[in-house]
């Protein structure tokens, strides 16, 4: 039968390896999370500001999903807006303010797959004065137009339900549908990506909203992996030792269980001094 103090040992060994396992998997996990991150920064810096390019050299046909390393790259194409589909993004805050992002689709003519749809996001519009109400949307040219935008991917669609004209979410099938500008049978379709507006020309007569630069921001994921990780060694380190100390004392070496020490029997000297004590006493 193991004894008491073998058995806290062992415990407390047992729960050093619980702690450090989990404390060493979830700094993995945040490091992985940091790693993800930087991978994102970096697409973003190179992608961002790089020199347009034709909507068809990088999303070849309007089913074909966006290459991952595209998202951010601009693109030029031009064709005509469908200003009567515009639609209102809700529930989307601009830099910490209430907004509209306005949804328009744009028919392509050069540049991409001539008469395919592109939802283009031209900024955005601040909320009216009760702060649900929609301010008045600027239109945006009449005509022909060349845009340069930034491709992105498509977003889910929103299982939550929104008023007329207006999606929570960039979803290509629901703002085409909310803005009744499904294409016509026959038609190339629309494209899977949408994109957000970089510059319009002709410049339009009243401009929107320029939409915010995309956060470079790389979190506190790094500093949180060394953390968990110096929980890690702190709780190996801390209850081996507790373990260690209870074999030691268990064990009769410890300073607890110590016997005491032998008491020096009298000497002679002794033995006489006491008697001459006691005869003067």
């Amino acid at each position: 039968m193991m004894k008491p103090h073998v058995r806290r040992a062992v415990s407390l060994l047992l729960l050093a390896l619980a702690l450090g396992v989990t404390c060493t998997f979830l700094g993995r996990w945040q490091w992985n999370r940091h790693v993800a991150r930087d991978a994102q920064i970096r697409l973003i810096e190179d992608n961002y500001s790089a020199e347009p390019v034709p909507l068809s050299a990088l999303v070849a046909t309007p089913g074909e999903a966006l290459p991952a390393d595209a998202v951010w790259r601009q693109v030029t194409v031009t064709g005509r807006y469908e200003a009567d589909a515009t639609v209102l993004l809700r529930n989307r805050p601009i830099g910490g303010m209430a907004g509209y992002h306005v949804l328009v689709p744009f028919v392509v003519a050069d540049g991409g797959e001539a008469g395919a749809v592109l939802v283009v996001d031209r900024g955005w519009v601040p909320t009216g004065e009760n702060g649900s109400e929609v301010a008045q949307v600027p239109a945006p040219p009449t005509g022909t137009a060349t845009v340069t935008v930034r491709l992105r991917r498509g977003e889910a669609q929103s299982p939550r339900s929104a008023p007329a004209g207006q999606v929570q979410a960039i979803s290509v099938a629901q703002v085409l549908e909310a803005g009744d500008a499904v294409p016509a049978t026959g038609s190339p379709g629309a494209y899977e990506v949408y994109a957000e507006m970089a510059a319009e020309d002709p410049a339009p007569d009243h401009a929107l909203g320029t939409l915010p630069t995309p956060s470079t921001d790389p979190g506190s994921h790094l500093s949180y992996a060394f953390q968990w990780w110096t929980f890690a060694l702190g709780s190996l380190v801390g209850f081996t030792a507790m373990a260690r100390r209870e074999l030691v004392d268990g064990s009769g070496a410890g300073p607890a269980a110590r016997p005491e020490r032998r008491r020096r029997s009298p000497s002679a000297e002794d033995e006489e001094d006491a008697l001459v004590d006691s005869q003067l006493g």
